[in-house]
């Protein structure tokens, strides 16, 4: 006879990561990332006009 499966318990959640996470809800300005982004997108728009 097998012996019973141990449940596993999950890790408990970091409470400082929500609040971490509603700080930084104020950005006012894009991030680098959506900068370059829309810099790519206009560059090939010009190319696609001329």
């Amino acid at each position: 006879m097998k012996p019973p499966l141990k449940k596993r318990v999950p890790k408990p959640r970091n409470p400082y990561v929500a609040l971490a996470l509603a700080r930084r809800a104020g950005e006012h300005e894009k991030t680098a990332g959506a900068r370059r982004q829309a810099e790519k997108q206009a560059l090939k728009k010009r190319l696609a006009e001329q």
